[in-house]
C-alpha cells in the first residue's frame, strides 16, 4: 500500500471514529454534555499535534533545502496517524458504579447518565424505556444540585438513591444469568422487579427536584417505599 493510501486510510478511519463519538446516543443532556467537552478536548489535542507536526517538517525543511516529495509523504502520514492517534484516545471512561456515590452533585446526573448508557444495551426493552426516562428526571434533578451545600441531608440523600440504589438495582439485575430473568421467583420476574424499581427511582427522582425547588429541604428524607424495589430478592435469584 503506497503512502497516499495508508494517509487516505488512516484519515477516513479517524473520521469514522469522531463520528461515531458525536453520534453516541446520550440519555440526557448532562451526559451529552460531559461527551462534548470530552470531544473538543480531543479536536484540541488533534490541532496541537497537527500544528507540531507541521512546524517540525518545516525547520527541518528549512535546514535541508526542502523536504522533497518523500518528505511531504512523510508528514502527511504523520498527520495522519496523529489524527488517528488522537481521535480514538483517550477513550471517555464510564464511571465505575462503586463511584457514582462519591461524585460532586454538579457532575453527579452526568456521570450517572453515562453509567445508565452503558448499561441500557444489555437491559430488557421496557427497562431501557425506563432509564431514557430517568436521564430526562436526572436533567431536571442537576440545576437543584447545582445549588446545594455538599454537607446538607439533601444531597445525601440524593446520593443514596441515585449514586447507591439506582446502580445497586441494575448491576444486580445483571448479575442474574439471561435464562433465570424471566424465571418467576415470589410472584414476579427478575425483569419486572428491575422494571418495578426503576419506575419508583424515576418517581423518587422527579420528587426530590420537586421539593428542592420549592425549597423542602426539611421533607427530603427518602422515603421507605422505595427500599421495596425487590432488588436485593432478584440478587438472590440466580
Amino acid at each position: 500500500m503506497s503512502s497516499v493510501q495508508q494517509s487516505d486510510q488512516i484519515m477516513h478511519e479517524a473520521k469514522q471514529a469522531l463520528s461515531r463519538q458525536v453520534q453516541n446516543r446520550s440519555i440526557g443532556m448532562k451526559s451529552r454534555a460531559l461527551k462534548r467537552t470530552h470531544f473538543w478536548k480531543k479536536l484540541g489535542r488533534m490541532a496541537i499535534a497537527t500544528g507540531a507536526i507541521l512546524v517540525g517538517a518545516g525547520v527541518i525543511g528549512t535546514i535541508i533545502n526542502g523536504l522533497g516529495f518523500a518528505g511531504v509523504m512523510a508528514t502527511g502520514l504523520a498527520v495522519a496517524a496523529a489524527l488517528y492517534v488522537f481521535a480514538n484516545f483517550p477513550k471517555m471512561k464510564v464511571p465505575r458504579a462503586e463511584n457514582l456515590s462519591r461524585e460532586k452533585l454538579d457532575v453527579l446526573a452526568g456521570k450517572t447518565e453515562i453509567w445508565l448508557e452503558a448499561q441500557r444495551p444489555a437491559l430488557p426493552a421496557p427497562a431501557a424505556t425506563l432509564v431514557d426516562g430517568i436521564g430526562v428526571q436526572l436533567d431536571a434533578l442537576a440545576p437543584q444540585l447545582q445549588r446545594l451545600d455538599e454537607r446538607e441531608p439533601a444531597a445525601m440523600e440524593v446520593r443514596k438513591l441515585v449514586g447507591e440504589h439506582l446502580p445497586e438495582l441494575i448491576t444486580g439485575f445483571r448479575r442474574i444469568p439471561p435464562h433465570l430473568q424471566k424465571e418467576e421467583r415470589n410472584g414476579r420476574t427478575p425483569e419486572e422487579q428491575l422494571v418495578g424499581g426503576l419506575k419508583t427511582i424515576e418517581q423518587e427522582i422527579d420528587t426530590m427536584a420537586r421539593k428542592i425547588a420549592n425549597g423542602e429541604l426539611d421533607q427530603l428524607a427518602v422515603r421507605e417505599r422505595y427500599l421495596e424495589l425487590k432488588y436485593q430478592p432478584a440478587e438472590t435469584a440466580e
